[in-house]
């Protein structure tokens, strides 16, 4: 088990990725996210995750060089857009991206959302900017066993990532066990559900006994599940929190407990019907 933020999993390909890291989703472009991304590495975070569709790489990449951080030290990861899959759109997308961040090379690339036709001809372009040594490991977010599965049956490379909505409310357990014999490491995204799992009462009472916020025991879980997670905040004291949770341990017992919370319900929305982008 991960014992800090500098604790790593290491990916099918050998790249070593942090545990947690901090998401940007919905973070403003410009101060806001510069001074949460500034935040997050003072405090020990290594890994940051963004996605082009957000509007902040560049707001990402500023903090970067402002945090005075050696890059190598960083795990940088951003996401292509749905309108911009296909072969060539794809690598001008990462250059767009890259130019953005201010960065020589990403730590992970991935496809935001599977779509229903292109993902075949993008992670051809995928594989070439890894061979290529621009990108250290590429993967996928939103795919589901169905989409893995059509993907690796032409794929010279296998997918070292794949990040999902992935909570209490959505334990996704055949992709999670699908993912794990494929070599392939799982990440949460949304871990807390957008905030709706903080009044959870088992999840509270969880929280009391370890002296905890929901927050932490959710994103205990996930660790204790095997799951990379990158819980989004823009205030400094919460991100501190978030990473405060390598003193204690769930018990089985308690693991299996927040695992029946489970309702298949999302905060996103379903990857085998979302059409936004893809239009």
């Amino acid at each position: 088990m991960p014992n800090s933020l500098k604790d790593t999993t290491t990916l099918h390909n050998g790249v070593k990725m942090p545990w947690m890291g901090l998401g940007v989703f919905k973070v403003e472009e410009g101060e806001e996210v510069v001074e949460s991304v500034k935040a997050a590495l003072k405090n020990g975070y290594i890994s940051i995750d963004t996605a082009a569709i957000y509007g902040n790489e560049e707001g990402v990449g500023k903090a970067i060089k402002e945090s005075g951080i050696p890059r190598e030290d960083l795990f940088i990861t951003t996401k292509l857009w749905n309108s911009e899959q296909g072969y060539e759109k794809t690598l001008k997308a990462f250059e767009t991206s890259m130019k953005k961040l201010g960065l020589d090379y990403l730590d992970l690339y991935l496809i935001h959302w599977p779509g229903k036709d292109k993902y075949k001809d993008t992670w051809k372009a995928f594989e070439k900017l890894y061979k290529d040594g621009k990108i250290r490991a590429i993967g996928v977010s939103n795919f589901q066993v169905h989409h893995l599965e059509d993907l690796m049956s032409e794929a010279e490379v296998k997918p070292m990532v794949n990040q999902v909505e992935f909570h209490p409310h959505l334990t996704q357990k055949e992709l999670l066990s699908f993912c794990k014999e494929q070599g392939i490491a799982l990440e949460a995204w949304s871990p807390l559900k957008q905030g709706q799992l903080l009044d959870e009462p088992l999840l509270k009472e969880i929280a009391e006994k370890y002296n905890k916020s929901v927050a932490q025991v959710i994103l205990r879980w996930d660790l204790q599940h095997g799951v990379i997670t990158i819980p989004k905040s823009t205030k400094e004291y919460r991100i501190i929190e978030n990473a405060d949770v390598f003193d204690f341990e769930l018990s089985q017992e308690e693991v299996e407990k927040i695992d029946r919370l489970n309702q298949d319900s999302r905060a996103g929305s379903h990857p085998d019907t979302l059409t936004k982008g893809f239009e």
